[in-house]
């Protein structure tokens, strides 16, 4: 008799093996972190409740992780590796407890194929903790309605808790839940268990409204301009904007499942009549309600690639429970594609020992891909260094955005807090801290770094530039961009641009 597989076995070496990567690509020298991981710290670094765009447990994670490692890019990122195992092993067994442990195996390799998985297991966003709280609430949820023990909907409560704390659009688990109860005629038996599920994940929601009602509810100013509801004048309805912003979204939606994947996901989505039993439509209704969702929104306004992913990780199972019964040529593409979808990005992520990444195109695709998160360490070594040339080491450092004051903040020796100096974006979390208002009128140096801007312009006016140089930051070895830093002597006035966008 064959001996069965070690189903278990298999995915902890496969998913140690890419934790192992994750970590060799975090101590890349050329590569920073990406500029809103460096926000999100900075925030922990500013606790409060909440915060002017998401809720507070991001910063909660790299405020324990950075006190326990030090403020290094494996400190902050160590957060999205941890929840990027917690998301394939709850994948795991949750596509065991439906099906088999085959099926949990193949759920979580065709998760981690997916660049959803990638994105938020590698870089720690707001999306890493939100995407494996989401997986573990329903799951949890569905062991609770299967079983019919409040214990596991209590579970399933406080994991939503948690998840509503990591970003607001865990919301949609509500909806996502009563239409399951409705749909498949659970509601009169299960709305007792929903009930009390509701009342304890609505635990999640205090951090939230304690910090908005402070604060004038500028979260939800926030949230209705980006869903294209607040913020500016109306304009009559585009259809050609519309149709364009739609397609757009739907192309960032299937390259987020992987190319490689997608003759998977389009046999599965043929033959899908033929799963019609309660556990497939449980598992694809959150995706389904998410991508519908953020569908709609898309004809309103731009929605980025990857908003709606987080619930899509139960798509995985169901695709899995389709493969696994498959032959043939299914057997082939899945495991070509689940193999090409995991070596693509670790060509990326790991250093190049292999030297391909010195062929021209794919150096180039590297290069383009880790702009974003590339050169803020040699920037602010150079920063450092011309402070201390230049007899300025309490001067205080500022940007035009953001992102350049974050990752300055956090590559700067000391980690100082850092200030923007608004001209013309929308609102963000330094528009409610201390500003450059405070410096006006002292006999005090200011330092201005920006990739964009050669000087701070109306919004700023300073006695006399001291210095100023055009600092140009390389990637393995070329030219990536040039950053323009200038030290001022003494702030005469400060006349940021008021933003009413949020």
């Amino acid at each position: 008799m064959q001996k069965s597989p070690n189903y278990t076995l298999y995915f902890w070496l496969i998913t140690l093996g890419l934790v192992v990567s994750k970590v060799l690509f975090t101590f890349r020298p050329e590569i920073s972190l990406f500029t809103e991981e460096a926000q999100y710290w900075l925030w922990s670094q500013n606790m409060a409740w909440h915060y002017y765009s998401k809720p507070p447990l991001v910063a909660v994670l790299n405020y324990i992780s950075t006190d326990i490692l030090g403020n290094t890019e494996i400190g902050v990122r160590i957060n999205a590796i941890i929840f990027g195992v917690g998301i394939s092993w709850v994948t795991f067994i949750f596509g065991t407890y439906l099906f088999s442990k085959k099926v949990g195996f193949w759920s979580a390799m065709l998760l981690q194929a997916m660049p959803l998985w990638w994105l938020a297991s590698t870089f720690h966003m707001t999306d890493t903790s939100l995407t494996f709280f989401w997986i573990l609430s329903i799951y949890l949820a569905y062991r609770g309605i299967r079983e019919q023990r409040m214990s596991w909907w209590v579970l399933a409560g406080l994991a939503t808790a948690f998840g509503l704390m990591a970003k607001m659009v865990m919301i949609l688990i509500f909806p996502f839940l009563l239409f399951f109860l409705l749909y498949t005629k659970q509601w009169a038996i299960q709305k007792k268990y929903l009930l009390s599920y509701i009342l304890v994940s609505a635990l999640g929601f205090l951090p939230m409204l304690i910090w908005n009602w402070q604060n004038g509810f500028d979260t939800f100013k926030h949230l209705a301009a980006l869903s294209g509801a607040g913020g500016g004048e109306s304009t009559s309805f585009d259809v050609g904007k519309a149709a364009k912003q739609f397609f757009e979204y739907l192309g960032g939606q299937l390259a987020m499942i992987s190319i490689f994947l997608l003759p998977l996901f389009g046999g599965f989505l043929i033959k899908i009549k033929k799963y019609n039993d309660s556990k497939i439509i449980y598992l694809l209704l959150p995706a389904v309600m998410s991508w519908a969702g953020f569908a709609f929104l898309s004809l309103l306004t731009s929605i980025e690639v990857n908003w709606p992913v987080f619930a899509y990780s139960s798509l995985a199972i169901a695709i899995a429970a389709w493969i696994c019964e498959q032959k043939g040529v299914w057997i082939k593409l899945r495991n070509w594609g689940v193999g090409l979808s995991i070596f693509v990005p670790l060509l990326f992520l790991l250093p190049d020992f292999t030297f391909l990444k010195s062929i021209a195109p794919i150096k180039k695709a590297e290069k383009s891909a880790f702009r974003r998160m590339s050169g803020y360490q040699p920037l602010a070594d150079r920063v450092a260094f011309l402070q201390d040339s230049l007899g300025v080491k309490d001067a205080y450092v500022f940007s035009e955005t953001y992102h350049m004051a974050s990752e300055l903040a956090f590559y700067l020796p000391g980690n100082p807090q850092t200030y923007m100096v608004n001209m013309g974006s929308r609102k963000n979390q330094f528009d409610l801290w201390p500003g450059l208002e405070q410096f006006v009128g002292k006999e005090q140096q200011g330092i201005f770094v920006s990739w964009n801007y050669e000087k701070p312009g109306e919004f700023a006016t300073f006695q006399n530039l001291r210095y100023e140089e055009h600092f140009q930051v390389l990637f393995r070895g070329e030219k990536l961009r040039e950053a323009t830093i200038q030290i001022w002597d003494n702030m005469e006035r400060y006349d940021p641009y008021i933003s009413d966008t949020y």
